[in-house]
């Protein structure tokens, strides 16, 4: 399973459901594009390095971009981006799923369920 940037951030405002369902989860991986979104979204170091113990101490899978995974995601947002308004992360954590056969956990559907081959689980916080 990788888990959506939404759902982790439901996770660190408190959200019970959102700490429930991560828990019950493991093993999950993070797109390295979510990864950067979290970092980018955090108040300050002390957050930042609490953030990335948390990481650790969950010993999940970062997936890195891969050549394959560029290359899905430049033809997701070229056949999504008019019609679905596909954004690049949302196209890159996508391609991650789709080229690793994994489950997308996302309280944000309408951001891809239009992808084919995507396997969604909806997250509702």
């Amino acid at each position: 399973m990788i888990i959506d940037t939404d759902v982790l951030v439901w996770h660190l405002r408190g959200n019970e459901k959102a700490r429930d369902t991560i828990h019950s989860s493991f093993p999950f991986g993070i797109s390295v594009v979510t990864y950067i979104e979290l970092i980018q979204g955090m108040k300050d170091k002390k957050q930042m390095n609490s953030f990335i113990k948390q990481l650790a101490k969950w010993n999940i899978e970062i997936v890195q971009i891969s050549d394959d995974i560029s290359t899905r995601a430049m033809i997701y947002v070229e056949q999504y981006h008019h019609s679905n308004s596909m954004e690049l992360a949302d196209a890159l954590i996508a391609a991650t799923c789709t080229n690793k056969a994994e489950v997308l956990l996302t309280a944000n559907d309408k951001h891809y369920k239009f992808v084919p081959n995507i396997q969604i689980k909806r997250f509702i916080p």
